[in-house]
């Protein structure tokens, strides 16, 4: 069953199922995806089903949030049925002192404001649903689109920090008004 957590005009986001492997595993392996976030090693479907239960669904339950699957809806962008283009979510982190917003999506969809749309309705969600006052956000130093996206959401560059595998990252912070 989809958990569907909010819809904008043109997306869906929902919790992601066990059914989303091969959409994991193809968006894992896409070269940004590596190349801005990280490896995470999930080779094969096996590997990204047990990636979405101990990752995605383990945030669910440990603190109410996570990332989540962002549907494009039918008939936008001439698609015939709703179709996973990317995840955004909030992350808890250790090595943070709130939760951080993340985003990823297929190369294919990047560049149509599907990532703004996103983190947008996310934002809000975050501060209705949850009661943040806070929202932090991590970049690596060369990841200027996701900085200019967190930037046109209002995030204020903070600094560099380091990530728990000590590699530099640039971080911002979105205080609510």
């Amino acid at each position: 069953m989809q958990i569907e957590i909010l819809r904008t005009q043109r997306l869906i986001l929902r919790e992601i199922a066990a059914d989303d492997a091969a959409f994991t595993l193809d968006l894992l392996n896409q070269p940004s995806f590596i190349k801005n976030i990280g490896d995470r090693g999930v080779r094969d479907l096996e590997q990204a089903v047990r990636f979405i239960e101990e990752r995605f669904q383990k945030s669910y339950s440990d603190h109410g949030y996570g990332l989540y699957v962002v549907d494009l809806k039918a008939g936008v962008d001439g698609i015939s049925h709703r179709t996973p283009i990317g995840i955004c979510g909030f992350v808890r982190r250790a090595e943070l002192p709130g939760p951080d917003i993340g985003f990823a999506f297929l190369p294919q969809y990047e560049r149509k404001g599907y990532g703004f749309e996103s983190a947008k309705a996310m934002m809000q969600y975050g501060r209705e649903r949850f009661r943040f006052e806070r929202v932090l956000a991590i970049t690596s130093l060369d990841n200027d689109a996701s900085g200019n996206l967190l930037l046109k959401l209002g995030f204020k560059f903070d600094g560099l920090t380091h990530s728990s595998s000590d590699e530099k990252l640039k971080l911002f912070y979105y205080t609510y008004a």
